[in-house]
């Protein structure tokens, strides 16, 4: 299990019960905007604000807030924001490698705030490209393994999807997470809808290709200091993460 499986696991259970549920709202909004400005107001030719989204009404948001946001996004109704998306790359405790995804409708306070939080937290500004390249982009899909009482299994979600451009199907613990190439992510997401199995997600991130191994309790608190410090940033809309942290510490660190 990657290290960025295990961080995009403790992320859904925190989004899940997050206090500042308003902040993660804000956060799919933004993402439904851009993806209607980029691509049209009609989901069923935009299959990137389609699974925007989707992915809002997974996570609750109401549904006027979510027309509001296409409207916004397309042009059809006034008061949308010009957006900018800006990465910022950083290193964090115990060499570990950030990808910080903003985006900002003011270019110079993201910066700004990025920097604030990283000198803060233990981390350092990285020069453009030096963290990235530790990156690939990859289509990640998340399916949920309890499905309206019935349990979906890897043998499941690999048989529907791996004609689709399935990669590596990777258990979760309450859900797998499906890569595959950025390109084939809508493929994966219909293939899984053909076979009847819904999923929680459906994006293009950033996948780690190389983790870095963080097994002490108290340093893997550091990074998680850091990268929560990054995340409540009003302009982040994302973090990624090459940090492996074993169950075992997991365990610590929650404790």
């Amino acid at each position: 299990m990657s290290g960025h499986s295990k961080w995009a696991t403790t992320k859904h259970k925190k989004a899940v019960i997050d206090a500042k549920r308003g902040k993660l709202f804000a956060k799919l909004i933004k993402n439904i905007e851009i993806a209607a400005k980029m691509g049209g107001p009609d989901p069923a030719g935009n299959p990137t604000l389609y699974d925007a989204i989707q992915k809002a009404k997974k996570q609750s948001v109401p549904n006027k807030n979510i027309d509001s946001a296409v409207k916004r996004g397309g042009g059809l109704e006034g008061g949308g924001v010009d957006y900018e998306t800006i990465m910022y790359e950083v290193y964090g405790p115990q060499g570990v490698a950030l990808l910080v995804e903003c985006l900002t409708d003011n270019r110079n306070r993201a910066a700004m705030e990025v920097r604030t939080a990283v000198t803060r937290n233990g981390g350092t500004m990285a020069d453009p490209g030096s963290v990235s390249r530790l990156f690939n982009r990859k289509g990640v899909v998340v399916v949920p393994k309890s499905q309206e009482g019935k349990e979906v299994s890897e043998d499941d979600v690999l048989e529907a999807t791996l004609d689709a451009g399935a990669e590596e199907v990777i258990d979760l613990g309450e859900s797998f997470e499906v890569q595959s190439e950025a390109t084939d992510v809508v493929a994966v997401r219909t293939a899984l809808q053909a076979a009847g199995i819904d999923y929680d997600s459906a994006e293009v991130q950033f996948v780690a290709s190389m983790d870095i191994p963080v097994s002490e309790p108290a340093a893997a608190e550091k990074v998680f200091r850091l990268v929560d410090a990054v995340d409540d940033l009003d302009d982040v809309q994302n973090v990624f993460v090459n940090a492996d942290v074993p169950d075992d510490v997991m365990e610590a660190v929650e404790a």
